[in-house]
């Protein structure tokens, strides 16, 4: 059940960021920012207390650290400048790049197999082979440090 719900929790997340940079507010002040957006009174009441800080984690560490995630997803789109790459699979990446670089709670192959999971739900046919050859790029170069 845990995995389920972290895996819902991770997809508002990317969908509070997706509509943040669709919008142009990435760089809107911390107390400005609604980590469920789009989301009404009913379905936040839904989530338990545990979800609710999971998805502010998520929302707010991406946030807080995103010029940072933005340059390593740089440094391993070798053929794909960030602005080019679908804003959906930018933000499932930097969820993921949050994790696994600034978290580390989770191992990176749980959170390269969730971002494949809402790559495949939420993007194109295609794009999940494109978040996974990064990311895996990104846990080799962990795992020699």
């Amino acid at each position: 059940m845990q995995n389920k719900a972290r895996h819902h929790d991770r997809s508002i997340a990317v969908a509070t960021l997706y509509s943040l940079d669709f919008r142009g507010l990435l760089d809107s002040p911390a107390e400005e920012i609604d980590p469920f957006q789009g989301m009404n009174e009913e379905e936040i009441a839904a989530l338990d207390e545990e979800d609710r800080i999971f998805i502010r984690f998520l929302v707010f560490g991406t946030l807080e650290n995103r010029k940072e995630i933005d340059s390593l997803i740089s440094r391993y789109s070798l053929n794909r400048p960030i602005e080019k790459i679908d804003a959906v699979d930018r933000n499932i990446l930097r969820v993921a790049f949050y994790q696994m670089q600034f978290s580390r709670d989770v191992h990176p192959a749980i959170v390269i197999d969730e971002a494949v999971k809402l790559s495949q739900e939420l993007s194109n046919d295609v794009s999940f082979k494109f978040i996974n050859g990064i990311l895996d790029a990104a846990r080799k170069d962990m795992e020699k440090k």
